[in-house]
């Protein structure tokens, strides 16, 4: 297994002049990116004593459940209990609460497929980092990376946004990009797509108004098509209303009954590190959202009226960069149900690769119900550098896994889990391989989440003799 690093591109290039630039913020933990793994581990790092400042390049919190609109959450569960508890878990429950009664009614009790309303989890994200005295910076991208004289260690980051380049001290930092783009700029190997470069495609999500529930239920029950509504796709590609491609809806996820978060399709050979592919995924997923709507009016009884409401800041993207770690999960951990000495969390979802092109298969690969692997504390540590986390997508793993990885639960539990080791690490004065990691599962536990039976009962018997 080969692993790349960052190289600048051929061409024309300029040299800057030196300059000076101000400190413009501090913070024992700076967390770059506010998605699920970003949100999870500034609140951990700020719950377990740590300033934290979270940077963020958009004007609000929630990655790809607001920016690109993914309707739902994936599954909480190993279809039999809540594996994925603690900080990810409870944001779930009090996004439900923000919503109207009938939503609360409908999933009072849902913890797979969880419909997102965008506009809501902003709020809430916003409302509880606030609370746990996490400062956030908006609009800022990360230019560079400051690095100690060894090497070993990131001292700062540097920030563009409207007020000029500016610098950020930090002892510890997590990069929760998504993308891995502190680590690359750190210098950390790291490996990009499958054998051949190839990238799972970028979806265009979407959110659908003025639809009729009832009708459509009532369609799905006279005709026997499916919820993704199979043979209704197959039989408008057929007829050359849709392109093809994906044969069916990847999900639909009802709000309430007239309004609809929709995850249909992809948009192809889209680098998700690369502004011009991204560029590119926003105006064809934009033009696919636009035949797809056209697809619904005309072919799915209940949306005759539908209106589009929004569609994705950014075109959803599936993977991209995963950097080398201390340890590289696999296929084969996951299909052995494989546990760790330094777990810190457990996964459930199934192996979900999304074709490359348009006439490629997915693949599906699922652990049987009650089942689960473990997530080691390793795939989180980027080599080389003593003070940085990578959780969510961008973890320590090959392509098959980060497939199952990369959901928005996954996301939080690692973040939750980076957040927790920093703060650990910055109260016993070291870096991320010195921290006690029986220390930093017991907190784990103690603080809701989920690693296993015997982990559960360790941490009961800890708290028992500790009184």
């Amino acid at each position: 297994m080969s692993f790349d690093r960052e190289v600048g591109q051929p061409g024309k290039s300029v040299t800057l002049p030196a300059q000076d630039i101000p400190v413009s913020h501090e913070a024992d933990v700076v967390v770059v990116g506010g998605g699920a793994s970003g949100i999870g581990a500034a609140i951990a790092a700020a719950m377990n004593g740590a300033s934290v400042l979270l940077v963020e390049q958009r004007g609000y919190l929630g990655g790809m459940g607001t920016v690109s609109l993914v309707p739902a959450f994936c599954p909480f569960t190993d279809k039999e209990k809540p594996i994925v508890r603690g900080i990810g878990m409870a944001l779930m429950e009090r996004m439900k609460q923000a919503c109207n009664a009938d939503y609360r009614s409908e999933y009072k009790d849902t913890l797979d497929w969880v419909p997102i309303d965008p506009e809501t989890l902003k709020r809430v994200y916003d409302d509880a980092l606030g609370e746990h005295g996490v400062r956030t910076l908006f609009h800022s991208f990360v230019y560079d990376v400051l690095k100690s004289a060894d090497g070993r260690r990131i001292e700062g980051i540097v920030v563009v946004n409207k007020t000029g380049r500016s610098a950020i001290r930090a002892r510890y930092v997590i990069d929760a990009t998504g993308d891995a783009d502190i680590a690359a700029l750190a210098g950390v190997p790291f490996q990009k797509g499958g054998e051949e470069g190839e990238l799972q495609p970028g979806s265009m999500c979407y959110l659908l108004a003025n639809v009729d529930r009832a009708r459509f239920r009532r369609y799905l029950d006279e005709t026997g098509d499916s919820g993704q509504l199979h043979a209704t796709v197959e039989r408008a590609i057929a007829e050359g209303a849709l392109p093809e491609g994906r044969k069916s809806i990847s999900g639909l996820a009802w709000v309430n009954d007239y309004l609809v978060g929709v995850n249909f399709g992809h948009v192809f050979g889209i680098d998700g590190t690369k502004a011009e592919d991204l560029t590119r995924g926003a105006i064809e997923g934009r033009r696919l959202v636009e035949r797809q709507l056209l697809f619904f009016q005309t072919y799915v009884p209940g949306f005759e009226h539908a209106h589009l409401v929004a569609s994705g800041e950014q075109v959803g993207i599936r993977e991209t960069r995963r950097i080398q770690g201390d340890y590289v999960l696999t296929a084969e951990d996951f299909m052995n149900a494989r546990s760790f000495p330094d777990d810190i969390a457990r996964n459930a979802y199934y192996i979900d690769i999304h074709l490359a092109n348009s006439k490629g298969k997915m693949t599906f690969t699922h652990l049987e119900p009650g089942q689960s692997h473990g997530v080691p504390y390793r795939v989180l540590l980027p080599v080389g550098i003593d003070n940085l986390w990578v959780p969510g997508r961008a973890a320590s793993s090959d392509r098959a896994v980060q497939g199952s990885l990369r959901v928005m639960p996954n996301c939080f539990a690692m973040g939750q889990a980076s957040g927790t080791a920093a703060a650990l690490a910055m109260r016993e004065g070291t870096g991320s391989r010195g921290i006690r990691v029986p220390e930093l599962r017991r907190l784990l536990v103690e603080q809701g989440a989920w690693l296993g039976e015997q982990a559960a009962a360790s941490a009961s018997s800890a708290s028992s003799a500790a009184e």
